[in-house]
């Protein structure tokens, strides 16, 4: 059976980038590489465009590619917008991140328990008033 027909085969296998637009490019490279801590990979300047395109790396592989443009049009609405909803990052204690982000004036709302997982979650927003969640993993061992 060809890979395109084999049933319940994922035709993808993990997220590459998230692609975000800031309205104040050094205010976001400022939110995401030094408050967030991702690793910068590249900074790219598009005179074409009259664009900065920055290349940031999380641990686990992944990269955010943050974008300026001139003028952008604002999010339409909160997470409820069509659309991407959120972007969520793993981390191994909440509490100790809601903490950091607190201590640098960013506003995080309380901390909730998802329903079905049983995991602790959070909101926050970037700069621009993008949703970020930061998502509690624990290692399947350790029971909750």
């Amino acid at each position: 059976m060809p890979a395109e027909d084999a049933p319940n085969k994922a035709l993808v296998s993990r997220i590459h980038h998230v692609a975000v637009i800031a309205t104040d490019y050094m205010r976001s490279k400022d939110f995401y590489s030094r408050v967030l801590g991702l690793e910068i990979i590249a900074e790219t300047y598009r005179a074409e465009r009259d664009s900065y395109k920055l290349d940031l790396r999380l641990a686990g592989g992944a990269a955010i590619e943050l974008f300026s443009f001139p003028d952008p049009p604002p999010r339409p609405t909160k997470p409820e917008a069509s659309g991407l909803r959120h972007l969520a990052f793993a981390v191994d204690d909440l509490d100790a991140v809601v903490e950091r982000l607190s201590d640098r004036g960013i506003s995080v709302e309380p901390v909730r328990v998802d329903e079905v997982t049983g995991a602790r979650f959070t909101f926050f927003a970037d700069p621009d008033g993008l949703p970020l969640e930061l998502y509690e993993v624990t290692p399947p061992s350790t029971p909750r």
